[in-house]
C-alpha cells in the first residue's frame, strides 16, 4: 500500500512540474509599480495572457495601459480552436487549456450563458470519464471489503523490515488483491485524472474574460467568496452559501469515496484534513471554479451511491 501511495505522489509531483514549465496563467502587473492589477469587475488580479478580448471598457484600458495588445486578440465569441493552437503557448496550454476554453466558449454562446456552459462541460467530461471513474469507485468498495485482512497483514509484519519478510508480505498482499479482484493502479486513476481537469478549469476560467465578467444566478463568476464578502450584506450571504455548498458536497464525496474502513481513525483524520483544506481553498477560488467543484462532487456522490447499490445487488444474487 505504501508503494502505491508513493507512486501516486510521484505522478502528481511530475504532473505539477510539467505544468510549471509549460505555460500557465500570468498575472497582469502595473507597468510602473509592478504590482498585480485588480479586476474592476471582480476585485481579483487580472490575468495577463488572456485568450480573447474583454468587453468591459475599464478592463480594456487597464490592459492597454500595461502593455497588452488587446487588438491582436479575437473576441471571445469568435475564439477558434485551430487558429489559436497555431500560436504555441506551451504544452499544457495547447493540450488542456485552449481546447477546454474553446469548448466552454462555444457551448456558452449556444446556450447564452457561460455559467451554464461551465456546468454542462463539467457534467459532459464526467460522463465521458464515467466508465473509468466507475471502476475506480468499485475499487474503493472492494478495498473496503478487503480492509480487515489488509490490516491483519500490516499487524502480522509490523516491525519486520528484513528482505524475506517484505517479500512474503508482498506475496500475501497480492493474494488478498486477487481474492477481492482489486487493481491498485485503477484506484489511483481518478485522482490522477481529477487534478489536471481541476487545474485546466482554473486556467481556462482565468484566461477567458467572457467567463470572469459574467454573472450567473447569484454569483459573479470571476469573484471569490473572500472578495464577495466585502460587496454588501446580500452578496456576502450568496458567497457564504456557495462556500457551504462546496463544504457539504465535499464532505459527502470524501465520505463515500473513502478507499478504506470509514471507522478507521487514520481515515477519519485524513478526511477531516482534506475537508478543511478544500473548504479553506474555496474561499480564495473564483465562483466559477467553486461551481465546477460542487457539480463534480455531486456527480461523484451519485456515482458512488449507484456503484454501492450495484455491488450490494451482486452480493444478493
Amino acid at each position: 500500500m505504501k508503494t502505491i501511495r508513493n507512486n501516486k505522489s510521484k505522478l502528481i509531483i511530475l504532473f505539477l512540474i510539467v505544468i510549471l514549465f509549460t505555460g500557465c496563467t500570468k498575472q497582469l502587473k502595473d507597468s510602473t509599480t509592478k504590482k498585480p492589477v485588480p479586476n474592476p469587475e471582480t476585485g481579483q488580479s487580472l490575468t495577463e495572457n488572456i485568450l480573447c478580448k474583454p468587453t468591459n471598457e475599464t478592463t480594456i484600458e487597464l490592459y492597454t495601459k500595461n502593455g497588452v495588445d488587446i487588438n491582436s486578440l479575437p473576441s471571445c465569441k469568435s475564439f477558434g480552436l485551430i487558429s489559436n493552437l497555431k500560436e504555441y503557448d506551451g504544452l499544457w496550454s495547447t493540450i488542456f487549456v485552449k481546447p477546454l476554453a474553446w469548448l466552454l466558449l462555444k457551448i456558452g454562446s449556444f446556450v447564452h450563458s457561460y455559467g451554464l456552459s461551465l456546468i454542462i462541460v463539467s457534467l459532459a467530461i464526467r460522463l465521458v470519464a464515467f466508465p473509468l471513474t466507475k471502476k475506480t469507485a468499485m475499487q474503493s468498495e472492494l478495498i473496503k471489503e478487503a480492509q480487515p485482512q489488509l490490516q491483519k497483514l500490516e499487524k502480522k509484519y509490523e516491525g519486520k523490515d528484513d528482505k524475506e519478510s517484505m517479500m512474503k508480505k508482498t506475496q500475501e498482499m497480492s493474494a488478498i488483491y486477487k481474492k477481492y479482484n482489486i487493481n491498485p493502479v485503477t484506484g489511483c486513476l481518478f485522482a490522477i485524472i481529477q487534478l489536471p481537469l481541476f487545474i485546466a478549469f482554473l486556467e481556462a476560467i482565468n484566461r477567458i474574460p467572457a467567463i470572469f465578467e459574467e454573472k450567473f444566478l447569484l454569483w459573479q463568476l470571476g469573484t471569490t467568496p473572500l472578495v464577495g464578502l466585502s460587496q454588501g450584506v446580500l452578496p456576502a450571504i450568496c458567497y457564504v452559501l456557495l462556500t457551504i455548498g462546496v463544504g457539504v458536497t465535499t464532505f459527502f464525496s470524501l465520505k463515500l469515496n473513502s478507499t478504506s474502513n470509514p471507522d478507521n481513525p487514520q481515515t477519519e483524520q485524513m478526511n477531516k484534513i482534506m475537508f478543511f483544506m478544500i473548504l479553506f481553498m474555496s474561499v480564495f477560488m473564483t465562483s466559477a471554479l467553486n461551481i465546477y467543484w460542487i457539480i463534480t462532487n455531486l456527480f461523484t456522490v451519485v456515482q458512488n451511491i449507484l456503484v454501492k447499490k450495484s455491488k450490494d445487488k451482486r452480493k444478493k444474487v
